[in-house]
């Protein structure tokens, strides 16, 4: 007995048989299912056994999960899981966030030479009020090496001996009004306008210069000079 076609449902002879997609069709009715157009078993696409040209075959689209309670169980329990590891970094590291340094010397010889450096600048503006804030005069260079040579309108050049400079003595600062402070750590002087002292030492005729500098007078050795004001305290 003949089978029917699938799409005219009627007779199909072995002649003009095509069985595709668990069906026969006549090789006319073997056609797209939108557009008509005749199609064999080379260039059909099948969907849900329905024959398909490649422009028209159905494409899938992404569906939207609901938000069931089974869903969102599954979610809750996924979001815990990959808390885990968080809460274990957190109960190691719990506590190690701040950490009090103790002072011990070691401490206080670092904290000693960092202060050190980082008063190189309270040292150059010392320097720049005790000029009057101008900039070193430097003396132009000269074609007679170890000659001075006057400033002058033409363009010979004469000669002379070069003078011996002639330094000039830092004036102190006025004194002060009589305060008394007291060595609290030995310090050794980094520039020749500061003074030595050490831990216990009396510092009198204070003036203060900044809120990091003052100017005294050491009683034990008579040496006058600047000296970091976070080293001494008052008596």
């Amino acid at each position: 007995m003949n089978p029917l076609c699938g799409r005219c449902n009627l007779v199909v002879y072995p002649t003009e048989k095509v069985n595709c997609l668990d069906k026969y069709w006549h090789k006319g009715c073997f056609s797209c299912e939108v557009c008509k157009m005749t199609l064999n078993m080379k260039n059909y696409k099948g969907f849900e056994k329905r024959p398909y040209c490649n422009a028209h075959y159905p494409k899938t689209n992404f569906t939207c999960v609901a938000d069931t309670p089974e869903n969102l169980r599954l979610k809750q329990q996924s979001k815990m899981q990959s808390q885990v590891l968080y809460r274990e970094d957190f109960e190691k590291n719990k506590g190690k966030g701040f950490s009090v340094v103790a002072d011990t010397p070691e401490m206080q010889r670092i904290k000693k030479s960092q202060n050190q450096i980082s008063n190189i600048k309270y040292h150059e503006d010392f320097e720049k009020r005790k000029t009057g804030g101008e900039v070193p005069y430097q003396q132009p260079s000269n074609p007679c090496p170890g000659a001075y040579q006057p400033p002058a309108a033409s363009q010979n050049f004469h000669c002379e001996p070069a003078p011996e400079p002639v330094q000039q003595a830092a004036a102190a600062p006025p004194p002060g009004s009589g305060k008394r402070y007291r060595a609290v750590y030995d310090y050794a002087a980094a520039d020749e306008d500061e003074v030595s002292f050490l831990d216990g030492d009396v510092i009198i005729d204070v003036q203060q210069i900044d809120e990091g500098w003052m100017y005294g007078r050491v009683e034990r050795t008579g040496q006058q000079g600047m000296l970091p004001a976070n080293y001494v305290e008052a008596v």
